[in-house]
């Protein structure tokens, strides 16, 4: 009920953002953790084909969050989040309707580009929105697309008997979002652009702040990738039942729901963004060291719990001290480049886990937890070499100190 009052508080555009928030991670997430069993089994394609398929998709997203940024700062974030969904709408029903290469790859692009466009244009337009309450709007942001990111493998399991069944309807997911955004959620007056995109470009590239901030947050999401990658094999092989996973889930589901707003407004006036960000990182990192010591699925269950309650730590300060960095017109240009650099880390972490998974059982959770501390550290040693910007509000206030 307390979550719901919140919703309720903020303003209509920010609610709208936060249910999109629920369909996309709904949408998503029905279709793509089955997507690398269709494309084997179902079709039949080689391992090095659906290795290309998925690496098209992954690339695609991850490489062109910058443009997506950029997009969002010169056009307006609410017709990049339209066309955004609108792109993963087209795309997955192709997933659906497609059975060659050329067709699979076609709907890798437009799915991966669709995520480059809406991911840094709804977290631009939601810092826009909730103006001074930016950390409580990314708190309920978390919330919804945890939710999200659990009742669409949900939805997936029950529809997995058909995956074109399952592809259809995440479109349909998408195709409803694309028509409830482009009727409900208000257009803003857009500046036209004073410099260039490449100007702009390096501009953020320049912000040496910015970049060792986001290099040092290269931790949050390396690890919290391993709720979908070394956790759940890791419970299948501690009790030998796949729904063991789906606990996991489910029990990282509820503690967000129950304790991601109270964290939020328990900590957003107590101390620095960024002591609070290093305290999350270093509590994901701990969260590693039950598996580590102790097997069977209980050390898991608490690893789960730690590592949710790090993310929900660390994650709403994080998105809220993005736009501290620069002007507000590169709003969408700083989370794009962080997401960038983010998707890469997480890239890179999956690939390091993995490797260590081969090597022995406790190398991986013995990484994992480095990981952790080690951004807990190298953002605890940015805050000290220079100050970290507090909160800034956006809006016409801002735009106005900005042009003196």
């Amino acid at each position: 009920m307390r979550t719901l009052r919140a919703v309720r508080s903020f303003p209509l555009p920010v609610r709208l953002l936060l249910v999109n928030q629920l369909g996309v991670n709904t949408g998503f997430y029905l279709l793509i953790p089955y997507l690398a069993g269709h494309l084997g089994q179902d079709l039949g394609l080689s391992a090095v084909a659906v290795g290309v398929v998925l690496g098209v998709r992954n690339l695609s997203q991850q490489g062109l969050f910058v443009l997506g940024g950029s997009a969002a700062d010169r056009l307006g974030p609410r017709g990049v989040i339209i066309a955004g969904c609108g792109l993963r709408t087209a795309g997955f029903a192709l997933f659906a309707l497609g059975d060659g290469i050329p067709v699979l790859l076609a709907a890798s692009v437009l799915s991966g580009l669709a995520g480059a466009l809406f991911n840094p244009a709804v977290r631009t337009y939601l810092a826009q929105e909730s103006g001074e309450r930016r950390a409580e709007a990314f708190a309920l942001f978390n919330v919804f697309a945890t939710a999200g990111a659990l009742l669409g493998p949900v939805l997936g399991t029950l529809l997995l008997a058909d995956f074109r069944l399952a592809a259809l309807t995440a479109a349909g997911i998408f195709a409803l979002l694309t028509v409830a955004q482009a009727v409900a959620l208000p257009a803003r007056p857009v500046p036209a652009p004073t410099t260039r995109v490449l100007g702009d470009w390096r501009e953020v590239l320049a912000d040496r702040r910015f970049l060792a901030f986001a290099l040092a947050m290269v931790g949050l999401y390396a690890l919290e990738t391993q709720l979908y990658l070394l956790l759940p094999a890791a419970a299948r092989r501690a009790t030998g039942l796949d729904g063991s996973v789906s606990l996991l889930l489910l029990t990282g589901t509820a503690a967000n729901l129950a304790l991601q707003l109270r964290i939020t407004r328990l900590l957003e006036p107590r101390g620095d963004r960024a002591r609070w960000i290093a305290c999350g990182l270093a509590v994901m990192g701990l969260a590693f060291v039950p598996p580590l010591l102790l097997p069977g699925p209980a050390p898991l269950l608490l690893a789960v719990l730690l590592l949710n309650l790090g993310v929900m730590t660390a994650q709403p300060f994080v998105l809220e001290l993005i736009p501290a960095f620069g002007r507000e017109r590169l709003t969408g240009t700083y989370f794009g480049l962080f997401y960038l650099i983010s998707g890469l880390a997480a890239a890179a972490g999956n690939a390091a886990v993995g490797a260590a998974m081969d090597a022995s059982d406790r190398a991986p959770w013995a990484l994992c937890c480095a990981i952790g501390l080690g951004s807990a550290a190298a953002v605890t040693a940015v805050r000290r070499r220079r100050p970290l910007p507090g909160p800034a509000a956006l809006g016409p206030a801002r735009r106005r100190a900005e042009a003196r």
